[in-house]
């Protein structure tokens, strides 16, 4: 297989955040997360990153066509010639057709958008739960890692809160987007063929394991 091009996508709280970190030892491959690109963009006051900081410090979403520019950008790299780990973008259809002529420009294409599926309730109850301590950010889960002592943190003693995205009516509104937003890119990159889901409930190394098997099955499907 030449590369190894990868898009990540599901609902928040799907653990893709996760999957990505392990994916990116595996294949020695960089994960592009558009969040901290445009972050890392800001802070370097790079051409792009002081076009972006207008709209950011107007309050105002960065609008696409510099998303794409600083991806492109990125794909210049050395470290992408083989392929990548795409998450956070795209996030829409308008996106998802950009980002395709793009690679096409560049005689490249998407070898896999994997889908890791959590069910909206499942998604609420994992972030919902989620504790994180004042004092140094450490993260636990009432239900499936609580601390020793109600809401204090077991490492540093200091009290544990709920953020605010964390809260259930603002993850179910998280996930209204999402639905309304992302959802419709499974259709899209179903008619690609290049459509990949993954069961999101069960356990990270379960999810981890699963993944790698469908790069084996595509690169053994290449080779063919």
């Amino acid at each position: 297989m030449p590369e190894l091009s990868l898009i990540l996508f599901g609902p928040p709280g799907a653990g893709k955040g996760t999957q990505a970190d392990r994916l990116r030892i595996d294949f020695r491959l960089p994960f592009i997360s558009t969040g901290d690109m445009l972050r890392n963009n800001v802070k370097d006051n790079t051409e792009l990153g002081l076009e972006a900081r207008k709209f950011m410090d107007a309050g105002d979403l960065v609008p696409d066509e510099l998303i794409l520019a600083m991806v492109g950008e990125r794909l210049k790299e050395p470290d992408s010639e083989d392929g990548f780990i795409l998450d956070g973008f795209p996030r829409t259809y308008e996106q998802a057709l950009a980002l395709d002529q793009l690679l096409s420009e560049r005689g490249r294409r998407i070898t896999a958008a994997i889908l890791v599926d959590v069910p909206d309730e499942a998604v609420v109850r994992r972030l919902s739960g989620r504790r994180v301590c004042v004092k140094a950010g450490h993260n636990y889960h009432v239900d499936f890692d609580p601390p020793k002592h109600d809401a204090v943190c077991d490492q540093d003693g200091s009290r544990l809160i709920q953020r605010d995205d964390d809260k259930p009516d603002v993850v179910r509104n998280r996930l209204m987007v999402y639905h309304s937003q992302t959802e419709p890119l499974i259709s899209y990159y179903d008619e690609q063929g290049v459509m990949r889901r993954i069961d999101g409930t069960r356990s990270p190394d379960e999810v981890h394991d699963h993944i790698r098997a469908v790069i084996a099955t595509l690169r053994l499907e290449d080779d063919v």
